[in-house]
């Protein structure tokens, strides 16, 4: 979605927002050990709820559990791939291609 604000480059917005402004964003300036911690957390959170998923049964599930899930996972996947970004043009000076 496109921004309508453009926010200084000190400040990257989060790709899983589905708003036109960017109410969440990653601040460029912080200390990189906490953006790639931030980044750990989401990852491990997703995979655990992967893991989850591989052995649950889902006889006894909803219908709309999965969509639910699948959004969930899609949050902390993404936020998680977006702090990582940063994190790795901090420590190495490298810009990714967008």
């Amino acid at each position: 979605m496109p921004i309508l604000n453009p926010l200084p480059n000190r400040y990257h917005p989060l790709n899983s927002g589905v708003t036109d402004s960017a109410p969440m964003v990653i601040d460029t300036q912080a200390n990189p050990q906490d953006i790639l911690e931030s980044a750990v957390q989401r990852i491990r959170a997703c995979s655990d709820l992967l893991e989850t998923l591989h052995c649950m049964c889902f006889r006894h599930g909803d219908v709309q559990d999965i969509p639910h899930i699948t959004h969930a996972l899609y949050l902390l996947a993404q936020d998680g791939n977006d702090l990582l970004q940063v994190a790795q043009q901090q420590m190495l000076d490298w810009k990714a291609p967008v």
